[in-house]
C-alpha cells in the first residue's frame, strides 16, 4: 500500500488532516517538520534564523527525500515543493494529495505570518507566496481536494472518494 502525502500552503490543514486520517485508514502518522526539527536537533525557527532560508530548503529536501515508511500519512510543511527531489521521491512512491484553500481563506487562519512562521523572502507579501507554491502544488499532485467552506469529516470524505479512482492505488 503507497504512503499518502499531504501537501498544501501553511494552515491548510495538513497536520490536522493527516491524524485523523491516518487514524482511519490504520497507518502511521509522520510529520515531516517533526522529522527535520528531530534530525536537526533545532526548531525550525532556529535552523531558518541559523542558516538562511535557502539552506533550510536544502534540508528540508534532504530529510524528505530520506523518508522511508509503509503504511503512513505524511503531513509536509509548506514549502517542501521547493525540494525537486524530496518531490519526486514522494511523486514516484506515494499518493499526492493537494489539499487547496483559497488565499482569503489561508490569509484569515494565518494572520500575521510572522508569529505563525511562516517563511517569506525580503519584500516578499503572503500573497506572493500563495501565488509562488500554488502551480506547485498542482504540478505535483495526483489528487487536488478543495476545501474552502468544508468541515473536517467533509474533506476526509473527498479524500476517501478519491482513492476509489482505479487509477490512484492505495
Amino acid at each position: 500500500m503507497k504512503n499518502i502525502v499531504l501537501i498544501g500552503m501553511p494552515a491548510a490543514g495538513k497536520s490536522t488532516i493527516g491524524v485523523i486520517l491516518a487514524k482511519e485508514l490504520n497507518y502511521h502518522f509522520i510529520d515531516s517538520d517533526l522529522v527535520i526539527q528531530e534530525r536537526e536537533e533545532r526548531l525550525l525557527r532556529e535552523i531558518i534564523a541559523e542558516e538562511g532560508l535557502d539552506r533550510f530548503i536544502e534540508i528540508e529536501n534532504e530529510a524528505n527525500r530520506l523518508i522511508e515508511a509503509e503504511k503512513a500519512v505524511i503531513a509536509t510543511g509548506g514549502s517542501v515543493i521547493y525540494g525537486k527531489e524530496a518531490m519526486e521521491h514522494f511523486y514516484n512512491t506515494c499518493v499526492i494529495v493537494y489539499l487547496k484553500i483559497s488565499y482569503d481563506s489561508i490569509a484569515n487562519r494565518i494572520g500575521d505570518p510572522k508569529k505563525r512562521g511562516v517563511v517569506l523572502k525580503e519584500n516578499q507579501t503572503l500573497r506572493d507566496l500563495y501565488e509562488e507554491r500554488c502551480p506547485l502544488y498542482e504540478k505535483y499532485a495526483h489528487i487536488t481536494v478543495e476545501t474552502d467552506g468544508l468541515e473536517i469529516g467533509e474533506v476526509m470524505q473527498k479524500i476517501k472518494n478519491s482513492f476509489k479512482n482505479p487509477d490512484i492505488m492505495i
